[in-house]
């Protein structure tokens, strides 16, 4: 692979916990941080006539990496992280984090973002994801996006075409790559447009458990329910299962206290949908992306 691939950066066997915001994951066998829209197109070709498995993370926030690691090769975004403000659009690579875009935003006088200002993933997985928060999703404010096909052909899918739904896209049924995306916002003082963002911030540090490692709000929303009070009706809210905790800030999420692997993660899933489950009949679905194989 490093001579096909010769002049990008690859580690291999490369554990994915150095990389993944729950510091938990087995090993990447060949890792790429692709710097340009060409080297992604370099490796995914590549896997694509090799036969290799592709994966692609972006910041890794939302995601949790099974022990076992991820086969074949895997790319991050990160190098990819290009912001243009361009009147009233904001265009970022797949690799830029949504809180970079968000202040571009914000210097630009261009409002409508402001709710995804403290969420700490890239604009490829808030594509991916539909990601949102406060009241705003992706799909609110996203013109298009530029993803990269497995045959290594450049597409632009309009909003529309995006087939956004509650933390849903088109690319996760189609294993297209997320390349950038553009973002429609409206002009507005920049002293409102910082007062929103303040006040999104300080709510989302007074609520949730940012100084522990997690993957951010693990369980989706059901419909008619809130997550957080019916983990802690059925009396889970502190358990823990090895070095994975139901956080005592905000129940909806599972923080590592403790040299947390993937698999106490995953057991704690489980934990948490049997028990609400048995006590209110509602299946918790996971909203956060889970990938890679387990242990052997």
């Amino acid at each position: 692979m490093a001579e096909t691939l010769d002049g990008i950066r690859i580690l291999t066997n490369e554990p994915l916990s150095r990389y993944t915001f729950t510091r938990t994951g087995g090993p990447a066998d060949q890792l790429a941080f692709p710097k340009s829209v060409a080297e992604v197109q370099r490796l995914v070709v590549a896997a694509e006539e090799h036969g290799w498995p592709l994966t692609v993370i972006g910041n890794a926030s939302n995601l949790i990496v099974r022990d076992g690691g991820i086969r074949g090769l895997t790319l991050i975004l990160t190098e990819m992280a290009a912001i243009e403000v361009n009147g009233t659009t904001v265009t970022a690579q797949a690799g830029a984090r949504l809180i970079d875009t968000t202040e571009a935003a914000y210097r630009g006088g261009l409002s409508g973002f402001e709710f995804a200002c403290g969420i700490p993933g890239s604009i490829g997985g808030a594509v991916y994801m539909n990601a949102g928060a406060y009241g705003g999703e992706i799909k609110d404010v996203l013109t298009s996006a530029i993803v990269l096909t497995k045959a290594g052909k450049i597409k632009t899918y309009d909003n529309t075409a995006m087939n956004f739904s509650y933390r849903h896209s088109l690319v996760q049924e189609t294993g297209e790559v997320v390349l950038s995306a553009t973002f429609s916002l409206i002009p507005a003082p920049k002293p409102d447009i910082r007062a929103r963002m303040d006040k999104l911030n300080a709510r989302r540090a007074s609520k949730q458990p940012l100084e522990y490692p997690s993957c951010g709000s693990v369980f989706k929303r059901p419909v008619g329910h809130y997550v957080g009070p019916m983990i802690q009706q059925a009396g889970l809210q502190g358990h823990t299962i090895g070095g994975a905790q139901i956080s005592m800030k905000h129940a909806g999420f599972i923080v590592n206290i403790a040299q947390a692997t993937a698999t106490d993660y995953m057991n704690m899933i489980k934990y948490v949908q049997t028990n609400v489950f048995a006590k209110f009949g509602v299946h918790l679905e996971p909203e956060v992306r889970i990938i890679g194989e387990t242990a052997s």
